[in-house]
């Protein structure tokens, strides 16, 4: 294994945090990567790794170490694409909110994976909170702005949201016709994967974002059952229009206070800040934005 090979094992260990992950990773034999760091560290004259049973951690000199690694091999992998015309490839890691993915990727993603054969595609769904450098993720794929300053990102599009019920519910609660006419009305709880907490409605009024919170009989934490409780009566809910587009025009849900919408919601492609973006995430991001800007014009 030659020098930048064992560069790009040493960071992946790095980023797992274990020999054995890194191993299945990149397809080598455990042994073989246990010798290629003892053959790096020897070479160096320093320690680059601190092991445990539980994981494994760089050292000072291995965390500083790993950063020069990986600005080079930026500038390799850089330097090659434009020298070789290289089509980008290689595997490829993501994880994208479950609903976001059926709506806005998966329909377009034959064809991306056609027009780049040589990237491998694997995709975790879920909205969980992800550490994309201990989980060897390149990107995400979430709705809202980022909370973690170690994280960077695009915002590739906004989603406008609304308030919406059931026929059954608005026939025994009565149709709001402002935000002011809440009393008496219940919504779906919408428990927040950050904070545990459960969200409160926000409606755009008089130049300002008012909260309300209403009394709930149920609440969740994801998005499928979170409209799945509405169409059942249970409750107001504010959700992304896209999400309901069938439901309003089958008539199972209805919009309500449309004069007073939810603040719209940004839809963000994540990585850590620390990390060149290779060709491959790129054109994934890139491709990205373009499913999403067509799925959300409007028809000719």
């Amino acid at each position: 294994m030659d020098r930048v090979d064992a560069m790009r094992l040493f960071t992946r260990i790095v980023e797992r945090r274990s020999f054995t992950r890194a191993a299945q990773d990149l397809a080598l034999p455990r042994s073989t990567v246990t010798e290629v760091m003892q053959r790096l560290e020897a070479r160096l004259g320093v320690r680059l790794l601190e092991r445990t049973t539980r994981q494994v951690r760089p050292t000072l000199d291995g965390e500083a170490y790993y950063q020069r690694c990986m600005a080079i091999l930026a500038e390799i992998e850089e330097a090659e694409a434009a020298f070789t015309g290289a089509r980008p490839a290689g595997l490829l890691r993501v994880d994208v909110h479950g609903t976001l993915a059926q709506y806005f990727m998966l329909p377009d993603l034959p064809a991306f994976l056609a027009r780049y054969p040589d990237i491998q595609l694997r995709i975790g769904a879920g909205d969980r909170y992800v550490d994309l450098v201990r989980e060897g993720v390149d990107c995400v794929l979430r709705v809202g702005r980022p909370a973690d300053n170690r994280m960077v990102g695009r915002q590739i599009a906004t989603l406008a949201e609304g308030t919406f019920a059931s026929p059954a519910y608005l026939a025994q609660h009565g149709i709001p016709r402002s935000p002011d006419e809440l009393d008496g009305h219940r919504m779906v709880g919408f428990e927040s994967s950050a904070t545990g907490g459960v969200l409160p409605l926000e409606f755009r009024q008089g130049g300002s974002l008012r909260e309300i919170p209403l009394p709930q009989t149920v609440s969740a934490t994801g998005a499928e059952m979170y409209v799945a409780l509405a169409r059942l009566g249970l409750g107001l809910v504010q959700v992304p229009r896209y999400r309901v587009e069938d439901d309003l025009a089958r008539g199972i849900l209805v919009e309500v206070l449309a004069e007073f919408p939810p603040e719209p919601s940004p839809v963000y492609v994540l990585y850590p800040q620390n990390r060149q973006l290779s060709p491959r995430v790129r054109v994934f991001i890139d491709w990205l934005a373009t499913a999403f800007a067509q799925r959300l014009s409007p028809p000719h």
